[in-house]
Formats: structure tokens, sequence, C-alpha cells
């Protein structure tokens, strides 16, 4: 198997980032341009990132998962906490997160630190999703194997047990949030000379900002 890909190219030329319009606070920029993706129809799941991770096999994972609800504080998901992610996250929770919009010639990327939310919080939202996904955070001994029969047998088995009652929370799943020590800010410019914004936190709270050679 062998298939060059160096003639792939693509010109960016849509939009800029300058230095001297950008805001004190990176997470104002990130609702900017949240709404600005989201809002142009361009994008099926703006909210689609990838979390990357440092897996307890001492190699890095990365996965793609939804962002559910930013905040001033950072950005929060919902999964498995004895997945693999979850049990990476619980050994060393520096994590990345990262956004890549490709029609708009944007990326985010997030370095920050990963902590479980409230269980009320977790319990909120779970009582939020459709029973569908409800019982799938149940059948699922997320990242185990197991055969599709076994997984539909137990779905089948959940859904006649729960068909006239709701479904609580298990205590494995529940949400992180990652707060930000950096975020970057990537825009595709002409030639490569791509914009690169960084902001990253200090110790009192105020964000650096500089821009980085593309």
């Amino acid at each position: 198997m062998n298939k060059d890909l160096s003639n792939y190219r693509k010109s960016y030329e849509k939009q800029k980032l300058l230095l001297a319009e950008v805001p004190d606070n990176p997470l104002q920029l990130f609702q900017t341009w949240f709404y600005e993706v989201d809002n142009s129809g361009t994008v099926d799941e703006a909210n689609a990132m990838t979390v990357s991770t440092m897996g307890l096999d001492g190699f890095p994972k990365s996965r793609v998962v939804l962002l559910k609800k930013y905040t001033h504080e950072g950005f929060i998901f919902y999964t498995n906490y004895n997945s693999e992610k979850g049990k990476a996250i619980a050994n060393n929770n520096h994590v990345c997160l990262s956004f890549f919009w490709h029609a708009a010639e944007r990326q985010i990327i997030i370095k920050g630190t990963a902590e479980k939310i409230a269980e009320n919080l977790s319990d909120g939202y779970f009582e939020s999703r459709p029973k569908g996904s409800q019982l799938g955070a149940l059948v699922s001994n997320q990242s185990e194997v197991i055969s599709r029969t076994e997984l539909e047998e137990k779905l089948k088995a959940l859904e006649k047990e729960y068909k006239s009652k709701p479904v609580t929370r298990p205590k494995h799943w529940g949400g992180y949030i990652v707060k930000p020590v950096e975020i970057e800010f990537w825009q595709g410019r002409p030639n490569r000379l791509h914009d690169r914004i960084r902001y990253q936190l200090q110790k009192d709270y105020s964000w650096k900002i500089e821009r980085l050679a593309p």
C-alpha cells in the first residue's frame, strides 16, 4: 500500500486574526468563534471536539466527544468514569481539547486540567437525555471487550426492566470540566502564514496574549 498525498493543498483565505483585535479573555473569543461557526450552517456538530489524554500504557490517545457546556470556568463533557479516558484522567488530569472547523479554516487548542463536576449537575444532564441514551450508559462497560450480540441483548433486557420506570444515573457516569491554562486560536491564512494567537493563564488569573509563528 502506497499513496502519495504531497499534492493535497489548499489556500486558506477566509478570515484573519489580529493581535490588536482580540479580547483580553479567551473565553470571549471562543464564544464568538463558536457562535459564528454554529450559525454558519457549514458544520454538522460544531461542538465536536477531540479530547487527548495520556494513557496508562504511556501513550497519548485522542478521541472525539461532544462539548455539552462551556462557562467562564471551562469546558464540560460527559463520559463513563471507568472508560479508558476516565482512567487516564484519574491518573493524570492534564488533558488537551481541540476543535477543527474546516469550513471556517479555524482551529482551537486548549490545554487544561480535568475535574469531575458536582453529582447534582451530572444528575441534571442525565435526566435530560433521551431514554435510549440513558440506557446506553447502563449497557456499556465502556472500553471493555464485548460482542455486538451481548451488547444488544443487554440493551433489550434493560429496555424491559425500565419500560415503566425512570432510569437513574449510574455513579460511574458523569461530567468533567476542563479548566484551561492555555488556549491557542488558529486562523488559516494564505501562503501558510497562518494566524496563531496564544493565551496563557497567569498566577493573578489574567491572560498573557502572544502571537506565535505559523
